[in-house]
């Protein structure tokens, strides 16, 4: 009876190949590394046809959405300097800027009507 034979799951002897070193992702908004939590920021809503999607921290996309509207957000260009120019913004971003990757605590309600 004949036997295909198995596949190998790995192989010994083969010769390592270089790692190819990925470039290191940036969080959009403060331009940090990014750790192991990754959410995806739309710069220009879904709801208002936003298609592209920037990787930001977990806290540094609650910042955003905590400070501007999806109507203020549409309204924006698509690049993260007039979000960093909000004076909460500026001063989360300067809080921020020395913390690990995966840091997270509780953020403050911007003050943002709902």
């Amino acid at each position: 009876c004949w036997r295909a034979p198995m596949a190998r799951k790995r192989d010994d002897y083969a010769e390592p190949e270089e790692a190819a070193v990925a470039p290191e992702m940036t969080c959009w908004l403060c331009e940090r590394p990014l750790g192991q939590a990754i959410e995806w920021h739309h710069p220009v809503p879904k709801s208002r046809g936003g298609r592209a999607k920037v990787p930001v921290h977990p806290i540094c996309h609650q910042t955003i959405h905590q400070h501007f509207t999806n109507n203020e957000l549409a309204r924006l260009p698509s690049e993260p300097t007039p979000i960093r120019e909000r004076e909460a913004v500026a001063r989360f971003l300067e809080w921020v800027a020395n913390k690990p990757a995966d840091f997270h605590a509780p953020t403050k309600d911007g003050g943002r009507r709902r």
